[in-house]
């Protein structure tokens, strides 16, 4: 199942895939479940019904309205850094033992189509292809054996990055949260139509049709199931909250000479079985 949000006018809906097409309600109908956050904290009686509702309503064709971040304001949008082992060789860096962690703010989230906004502070606007899981329920000490079961769905994420505001500390985090960086869609594939974990899907990111990094997700250091069950060791994670699980080689930044985004250029990440997040570049106002 797909849920897809999107504004139609000035109309903000949410749709759901029913094999024919989508079909959507709209914002102040009864039917409206709000974004997608929203349907993974339902219990499942709860989003049968949801879903019933939202077959019920009108047909929207995706590619004629503007998609939105799936989840408009998770309570936690969590990160991993240098979570593939290629991808910590070309940053010179030893493979992490335990996973590197940083967040970012629903104030830098875009969705597919929507432009990434090179800021006027830096020139240097790297791109990072990821896969994105959204929590279906939370909790506290969650075992690795039953983490997957704690998983709503999956989107594609391109973990936008300022490289040299990144490096200016040792916390990377003003560096990923630059606003319209966080790009997030185009769509969330509920867990039941993927691989457990979203283990051996192809991750492929390309600028202006170059491919520039394409790698398999099972090249995850650490796993969806892993990195749930050592984040709840520290943390209570909630239904709704994102991981975005980390990026492989081939980034901009280690490329001799730097590859970075610039005006007019066009990013997608495409993450196989899940669909293609497509983002043109603009430099900030």
């Amino acid at each position: 199942m797909r849920f897809l949000r999107f504004q139609q006018g000035k109309r903000l809906g949410l749709a759901v895939d029913t094999g024919e097409g989508f079909r959507a309600r709209f914002e102040g109908e009864p039917e409206h479940p709000g974004d997608v956050s929203a349907i993974a904290r339902m219990s499942e009686a709860q989003r049968a019904s949801t879903v019933d509702g939202l077959r019920g309503g009108v047909r929207v064709d995706p590619d004629a309205v503007t998609h939105l971040p799936p989840c408009a304001h998770p309570g936690k949008i969590i990160c991993l850094g240098l979570n593939y082992r290629d991808h910590a060789h070309e940053f010179d860096s030893k493979p992490p033992s335990y996973p590197a962690v940083f967040a970012r703010y629903a104030s830098s989230l875009i969705g597919h189509g929507q432009s990434l906004v090179r800021p006027r502070a830096s020139s240097k606007f790297d791109y990072e292809g990821e896969l994105a899981v959204i929590l279906g329920s939370g909790g506290r000490h969650i075992d690795e054996s039953e983490a997957l079961d704690h998983v709503f769905g999956y989107a594609v994420f391109n973990d936008s990055s300022i490289r040299d505001y990144q490096m200016r500390t040792t916390q990377w985090t003003v560096g990923k949260n630059f606003d319209g960086t966080g790009a997030f869609g185009p769509w969330v594939v509920t867990a039941d139509e993927l691989p457990p974990g979203g283990v051996g899907l192809m991750l492929e990111t390309k600028l202006n049709g170059v491919s520039m990094q394409r790698a398999p997700t099972d090249g995850m250091i650490f796993g969806v199931a892993q990195t749930i069950a050592l984040l709840s060791e520290a943390m209570t994670l909630d239904a709704g909250d994102v991981l975005v699980m980390g990026t492989p080689s081939g980034v901009g930044y280690a490329r001799r000479p730097p590859v970075y985004m610039k005006v007019g250029d066009v990013c997608e990440v495409t993450i196989e079985r899940i669909g293609t997040l497509r983002n043109p570049v603009v430099d900030e106002a």
